[in-house]
């Protein structure tokens, strides 16, 4: 039996985290052939990221570049994908999420004529600026996509209600609860230098904050509404990994670098990050993949959008849009420190977007797809 040729293709962290548990799977069944391509639009944190589960791409683009633009990456990409393809010639290419790569990487592909798996596919906030690029991204990607990897039943249905045939969609779980629950049983976290000083048993409210569209106004909103928290519970430490963007790093420093009980860190390694959430009594993020991340471990969350692609886990109640609103996000983080009854109610909902078997439904797929 002729092996199926699958080129799983990434660029950033969050990709190399959700693409992981589906090439291990890949190249673990003899029913494949794996050809592993990486662009390194996020150089380091994509390494980071791939040496938690050691892998070792075959094909590295090495894309990044000091001040790139968005420009710059899809037309990094498209360049040196297309005689990629052409000398590979695999029967798949395999993109991820709502990245300027997986966009890039999938429309080589159907200039090469190569069929598009689409793992992450369906999500949609139906705004065009939020979040900035991946809406749009995401959008564009699904009219390329052959095979529509939906991870829960609702993506799935916005992809029927964008006409999607029922055939080219398959309903797996996100992978990235594969990937969390593969760390939680293969690592453990290696100390933290910075937060030796929290007490053990101390309550601990993890931050994270990147978004484009929080930038300006919005972060300094952001950081006034944690140190706010921060004065009125001063038993609870925030943990604060902040991104390396000057456009984060400046509002941040400035606002909370001198606050007790607020420790600002470098962004963390994938391994440590997983198990500090798992320490955490609850998590403030505008981060998407955290929303599924933390639902899976039981820790609610407070997104700091105005809307979510992921509205599962808002209807599960295990995850609460208060945006940049100073008021908001003081009240949400109020409501999870007072208020047992809400605290556990949200945390209730762990199977929502998955159960840790998407990367084995995506095989099957591949293989059923007709």
């Amino acid at each position: 039996m002729k092996k199926i040729k699958v080129m799983p293709v990434f660029g950033t962290r969050p990709e190399a985290i959700k693409m992981a548990p589906v090439i291990m799977a890949l190249r673990a069944d003899e029913r494949f052939e794996t050809v592993v391509c990486a662009t390194a639009q996020h150089r380091q944190m994509q390494d980071q990221a791939l040496g938690v589960f050691g892998i070792q791409p075959d094909h590295d683009l090495n894309l990044m570049k000091p001040g790139q633009s968005l420009n710059d990456v899809v037309a990094g990409v498209l360049n040196q994908m297309g005689d990629l393809l052409e000398a590979v010639k695999p029967d798949w290419v395999l993109v991820q999420g709502d990245t300027s790569t997986a966009f890039a990487a999938g429309l080589a592909a159907f200039h090469a004529r190569i069929a598009v798996g689409h793992v992450e596919a369906g999500l949609r906030s139906y705004q065009k600026y939020a979040p900035y690029p991946e809406e749009i991204n995401r959008k564009m990607l699904s009219a390329i996509t052959d095979l529509h990897f939906a991870p829960t039943p609702f993506a799935k249905q916005a992809l029927q209600k964008e006409g999607f045939a029922d055939k080219d969609i398959a309903v797996t779980g996100n992978t990235v609860i594969d990937a969390l629950f593969w760390v939680l049983n293969h690592t453990q976290a290696a100390p933290i230098p910075e937060l030796a000083a929290i007490p053990e048993n101390a309550p601990v409210i993890l931050v994270t904050g990147h978004r484009r569209e929080n930038f300006g106004e919005g972060f300094r909103d952001i950081c006034e509404a944690l140190k706010q928290i921060a004065q009125q519970y001063p038993d609870y430490h925030i943990i604060y990994p902040v991104h390396l963007n000057p456009n984060v790093q400046k509002p941040v420093l400035s606002i909370l670098g001198d606050i007790n009980n607020i420790h600002l860190v470098e962004p963390m390694e994938y391994v440590s990050f997983i198990h500090l959430m798992q320490r955490s009594h609850f998590i403030i993020s505008d981060s998407g993949g955290i929303q599924e991340e933390s639902t899976a471990l039981g820790k609610p969350v407070l997104v700091m959008r105005d809307v979510t692609e992921r509205p599962e886990g808002v209807q599960a109640g295990v995850c609460q849009l208060v945006g940049t609103d100073v008021e908001k996000i003081v009240s949400g983080a109020k409501q999870m420190i007072e208020d047992e009854n809400a605290y556990q109610q949200a945390s209730s909902a762990r199977q929502v977007f998955g159960d840790g078997t998407a990367a084995q439904k995506i095989l099957e797929a591949l293989v059923a797809w007709k």
